[in-house]
């Protein structure tokens, strides 16, 4: 048995939502830093991923085609 409720939320959790329900206001400071640096740290681990192959080859075909410079 877990420390979970139904919904999947840890205790610490689900005493943050309450508060932030209470208020009326969406979700909390602390809660937000704490979004906010799981997010940095996957978009880090995406960022550090190397360019595949693909995007590669079309990049490079894509610089290597003539432009179509007959703008205005």
């Amino acid at each position: 048995m877990t420390d979970h409720d139904e919904g999947g939320s840890p205790p610490g959790e689900r005493a943050l939502r309450a508060e932030d329900d209470a208020r009326g206001r969406g979700l909390s400071d602390h809660t937000q830093k704490r979004i906010g640096l799981h997010l940095r740290a996957l978009y880090d681990t995406v960022v550090q991923q190397p360019v595949p192959d693909r995007f590669r080859d079309l990049i490079a075909q894509l610089e290597a085609s003539p432009s179509d410079e007959t703008g205005p």
